[in-house]
């Protein structure tokens, strides 16, 4: 479709026939954008390091609107709005060196999933005629991005450059969310950072048991299938991803500390057989989390449903399980009084499924009561919880240290562990995400 046919109904005013977008920054996030925006008439110019010039061109050969460049002066010379699709640890640097060549009277804007230290870098390194109008789109780049949540923010920037920025973004069918950087970071903090916690744990907990989950009963079946699919789906992933949204994000160390707190506190009330306390302190975060819950919405998520997304065979009869990773999670949001729902307008997948978890789990008396009773009598996972206790605290040491590299060793040597299965667990995560999120996007 040419630039010229275009429609939208906030479109700007003035032809936009010539308006070409760039991206600095060529990973699998600039790649989706790049693909997207190309087929639908715009033009792109895109770069990312010098020395993947060659074998992007060879890439993007047959795409004729994507014009590769060598470096990111050629690209912010010639595009009008340009993307920054940059590490959020490396954000400051790659601006300071590309932003002064910015198009006079252009559009700038990042892609980071922690907005702080991308704003910080835009004003301090970007001319004063510049218009900062920035995004993020709330999934990966392996998931369909119509109806999902697309961030926009307008930091510095008038009302037709802004309606330029959605005008072209709108061809990714996404579902527009209005946002300060400020508030953006806030609930990305609560829906994204702590989620990731709780996974990267759990990976690491198997991973120092040496266990592939899959091949064990107990964790093959409903929830347990949540768990490790998205798990596997978190660690088939870069590294930076998790660590520039858990370190740079303000909000992000407070949240991921509290959670290995929650992981902590019940972990050691299971072991000192303390049912009563620990049954005091989950059912009153619950009511806390889920009290103004009317439930007059579907289960997110529901047994027959999950069950079919297994990487495993699913033993005859369900294995108890204590769930401490659930538990913590309600508990962590219960002390930081974050109600999750509130902040499903930007959920992304992940924490749509996360929270689907956990809301199985409390929507059910009696499952519940079953957990609780677990915990405290039934020392089969006992292994496994102090396994997972040190991962939640070593994560969250980690960040509160802002050290990214022993977050990156972290991170890649349970990746490596895992890596045999990352291709099966992408595939059967896909399909278990679609099914599941065609039932709750109007959630």
């Amino acid at each position: 479709m040419p630039p010229a046919d275009r429609k939208n109904p906030g479109e700007a005013t003035g032809s936009m026939d010539a308006f070409v977008v760039g991206l600095v920054g060529m990973g699998d996030m600039g790649k989706m954008y790049a693909r997207r925006l190309s087929e639908a008439g715009w033009r792109v110019n895109a770069c990312d390091k010098e020395e993947k010039f060659q074998s992007l061109v060879e890439e993007f050969s047959s795409r004729k609107q994507v014009s590769i460049y060598p470096n990111g002066h050629l690209v912010s010379r010639a595009s009008d709005y340009i993307i920054y699709n940059v590490e959020a640890a490396s954000i400051d640097k790659v601006v300071e060196q590309y932003g002064p060549s910015t198009k006079q009277g252009a559009i700038v804007g990042g892609q980071t999933s922690c907005k702080a230290p991308e704003i910080a870098a835009f004003e301090k390194h970007l001319p004063a005629d510049v218009d900062i109008v920035s995004c993020h789109s709330l999934h990966g780049p392996n998931v369909d991005p119509k109806g999902q949540p697309l961030v926009l923010i307008q930091h510095r920037a008038s009302n037709e450059s802004f309606r330029k920025v959605e005008q072209v973004l709108s061809c990714l069918g996404s579902k527009h969310v209005y946002l300060s950087a400020a508030k953006h970071d806030r609930i990305t903090a609560d829906t994204q950072a702590v989620t990731h916690a709780a996974f990267l744990s759990m990976g690491k907990a198997w991973h120092a048991n040496e266990q592939f989950p899959w091949e064990i009963a107990r964790y093959v079946g409903g929830i347990e299938n949540v768990k490790i699919n998205l798990t596997l789906r978190i660690y088939s992933q870069k590294w930076h991803v998790y660590a520039g949204l858990a370190i740079l994000n303000p909000y992000a160390k407070e949240q991921i500390r509290q959670y290995a707190n929650s992981v902590t506190d019940l972990f050691k009330l299971m072991l000192g057989g303390h049912r009563e306390e620990l049954e005091r302190r989950i059912k009153k975060a619950g009511e806390a989390v889920f009290g103004t819950q009317t439930w007059d919405h579907d289960q997110l998520l529901k047994d027959e449903v999950l069950d079919r997304f297994s990487l495993g065979k699913k033993p005859g009869q369900p294995t108890p399980n204590n769930h401490l990773s659930l538990l913590a999670m309600v508990d962590c949001w219960s002390a930081l009084g974050i109600v999750p729902y509130d902040h499903m307008i930007c959920s992304t997948p992940l924490f749509k499924l996360w929270l689907g978890v956990t809301e199985y789990l409390f929507r059910k008396p009696a499952l519940l009561n079953d957990v609780i009773r677990i915990a405290v009598d039934d020392n089969t996972f006992r292994s496994d919880d102090l396994e997972f206790t040190f991962a939640a605290r070593g994560w969250a040491e980690c960040v509160n240290f802002g050290d990214f590299e022993s977050y990156r060793d972290r991170f890649e040597s349970t990746q490596r562990f895992f890596e045999p299965r990352f291709a099966e667990a992408t595939k059967v995560g896909n399909q278990m995400m679609k099914t599941i999120l065609e039932n709750t996007t109007d959630e």
